[in-house]
C-alpha cells in the first residue's frame, strides 16, 4: 500500500495538470538544450546542467516538491562549470544553490501555500537587493573575477530570490526574471570571448549550455510569475 502511495505521488508530480502550452515549451526547451550538446560535445557536464536545469525550473513553476531533486544534479553541475571558467561569483552562488535543494525539499513538504510581501516590505527588500550588489560588485573585481557587475548580479539577488522560493514567496520571479537577463547577456559575452580568442578558459559547450539555459530560465520565470500569481501552482500534482 504505501509502494502504491508513493509510486501515486510520483505520478502526480511528473505528469499530472500539464497544459498544452506547457508540454510544448517544456518539449522544446529540452530539445534545444540537446541540440546545443549535439553542436558543443566537447563537455556533457554543460548537456547535464542545461537538461537538469530545464526540468527543475519546469516543476518549480508548477509548484512542485520534485523541482529540488532535479535541481541538485542541475546546481552541482552548475557550480563545476563556474568553477572550470572561473566565475567566482557563480561558483559560490552554486555552492549555495546546492545546499539549499534539500533545504527546499523539506519545506515544501511542510507547508504548500504561496504567499505574498506587502508593498512596504517589498520596497525595502529591493532596496538592499541594490546595495548589496554594488557592494559584491566591488569585491568581485578586487578579485579580477570575468565582468564582475553581471558576476556580482548572479550572487546576490538569486540569494534572495532562492530564500523566497524556498518559503514559497510569489516575489521570487520578480528577482529571477532580471537575474536571468543579466546571466543570460554574462554567460552570453563569455561565449563571444570564447569564439573570437579573447578568452580560453573552460569550453565552449560550458559557455553555450549556460546561455541555452539562461534563455530557458528566462522565459520560464515571466510565465511561471502568471502561474503563482494566478494561484495556479497551489498544491499542483499533489502533495506527500
Amino acid at each position: 500500500m504505501e509502494n502504491t502511495k508513493q509510486h501515486s505521488w510520483l505520478y502526480k508530480q511528473l505528469f499530472s495538470n500539464f497544459k498544452r502550452f506547457e508540454v510544448t515549451y517544456i518539449t522544446i526547451l529540452l530539445a534545444f538544450q540537446l541540440l546545443v550538446y549535439a553542436i558543443a560535445p566537447d563537455t556533457i557536464i554543460g548537456m547535464i546542467s542545461g537538461v537538469f536545469g530545464v526540468l527543475c525550473l519546469v516543476y518549480g513553476m508548477k509548484g512542485r516538491k520534485i523541482n529540488f531533486a532535479f535541481g541538485l544534479f542541475q546546481t552541482c553541475a552548475m557550480t563545476i562549470i563556474a568553477f572550470q571558467t572561473h566565475s567566482w561569483m557563480s561558483f559560490v552562488m552554486g555552492i549555495f544553490y546546492t545546499l539549499s535543494q534539500p533545504i527546499g525539499w523539506f519545506m515544501w513538504g511542510r507547508d504548500d501555500k504561496i504567499r505574498s510581501f506587502s508593498k512596504r516590505t517589498r520596497l525595502i527588500l529591493f532596496s538592499f537587493a541594490i546595495v548589496a550588489w554594488l557592494v559584491v560588485w566591488a569585491i568581485d573585481a578586487s578579485l579580477h573575477g570575468q565582468l564582475p557587475y553581471f558576476d556580482a548580479l548572479n550572487l546576490v539577488i538569486p540569494i534572495i530570490a532562492q530564500v523566497l522560493y524556498v518559503l514559497k514567496y510569489q516575489e521570487n520571479w520578480s528577482l529571477w526574471i532580471p537575474v536571468n537577463v543579466a546571466a543570460f547577456i554574462y554567460w552570453t559575452i563569455l561565449l563571444v570571448q570564447f569564439l573570437t580568442g579573447h578568452n580560453t578558459t573552460g569550453a565552449l559547450g560550458m559557455y553555450l549550455s549556460q546561455a541555452a539555459l539562461q534563455g530557458a530560465l528566462l522565459f520560464n520565470a515571466i510565465y511561471a510569475s502568471r502561474v503563482w500569481a494566478s494561484g495556479e501552482a497551489d498544491n499542483e500534482g499533489g502533495t506527500k
